[in-house]
């Protein structure tokens, strides 16, 4: 257990210095941050400002120094100020996940309660009705972008059921909690996941009911929904788990398109596009670093998940 956790983490740690040290590297070959403080007026700034700008703001270092400087600082928190907005960029990561937060909790939620339980069903009922329905609502939702399931619905909700009981607020996320206002964006976000799902569940559980001791247990005269929940789908689940765990800590990340069709306020467009428009770069970084951090723990914490569901994974090399 000790081994495999200093492993993980010693991977965990190359891994974000690895992302960080790209992301850091990219930027340098963008546009200089210095032209945000340009007035407008079009006068400029001296050269002498402009070095004197430079100093303040730590581009004049070599940029192993400024690398050096920058991720000392984020792993104790302090990601700089945003250079557009003038205010810590931690305040405004805070500031947006809540929302973000919100997004990927019902989205996953939706895409879990969809996706696993018909991948069952498809996987017992195979050849049947019940199958063919649970292939084609994930056909659907792999096909279609999420931008034009979030636009159907929006038409569907918003416009064609307008002034009826079944309308849904088409955008924005009103200050009072509304549950209304959640179910458009999270059935958009959770729908292609929930393809995903239903059919890796559907893959995992048909090998599964193939496999010698899911017979012996027949032959043994264990009951078939024993066999099904207690038996086939213990052993199914560790890679729709993997699946849903890296689905969720990428929409915790922020669901870019989701929050730009749906007007909400979360951390893929308040910031990180914010970020890219404006050349934004402390923003940006911090908010890469942000993400690349959720995404390991989420990697981490499905490893340790799969000694609960599958007993014989052993933490020390992964091996059965």
């Amino acid at each position: 257990m000790a081994r495999f956790l200093t492993q993980r983490l010693v991977s965990s740690f190359v891994s974000i210095i690895g992302a960080t040290l790209v992301i850091f590297l990219l930027v340098q070959l963008h546009n200089d941050p210095r032209e945000l403080y340009v007035p407008d007026s079009g006068y400029g700034l001296t050269e002498e400002q402009w070095e004197m700008l430079g100093e303040k703001m730590g581009f004049n270092d070599p940029l192993p120094v400024q690398y050096w400087n920058w991720i000392s600082g984020a792993f104790l928190g302090d990601f700089g100020v945003s250079l557009a907005q003038q205010v810590p960029v931690r305040d405004i990561i805070q500031n947006r996940m809540r929302a973000t937060i919100e997004l990927a909790i019902g989205g996953w939620a939706f895409a879990i309660l969809l996706g696993i339980p018909t991948g069952v069903l498809a996987a017992v009922k195979r050849g049947t009705f019940w199958d063919y329905i649970a292939r084609g609502v994930a056909i659907i939702g792999q096909g279609a972008p999420p931008f034009v399931i979030g636009l159907l619905l929006i038409v569907i909700f918003a416009v064609w059921l307008q002034d009826t009981p079944f309308e849904l607020p088409a955008a924005g996320r009103p200050p009072q909690f509304n549950i209304k206002t959640y179910i458009l964006p999270c059935i958009a976000l959770g729908w292609p996941a929930a393809a995903g799902l239903m059919r890796l569940t559907r893959s995992a559980m048909l090998e599964v009911l193939d496999s010698e001791f899911v017979k012996l247990a027949r032959a043994k005269g264990v009951g078939w929904n024993k066999v099904i929940y207690k038996h086939a789908l213990k052993n199914a689940l560790i890679t729709p788990l993997t699946s849903a765990l890296l689905l969720f800590s990428g929409w915790l990340n922020g669901a870019l398109v989701i929050e730009i069709i749906f007007g909400w306020p979360g951390i893929g467009y308040d910031a990180l596009f914010t970020a890219v428009n404006d050349n934004d770069f402390p923003l940006l970084q911090g908010t890469v670093f942000f993400f690349v951090i959720i995404f390991v723990i989420f990697a981490l914490l499905a490893d340790l998940l799969y000694t609960i569901i599958d007993p014989r994974v052993r933490l020390t090399g992964g091996e059965k």
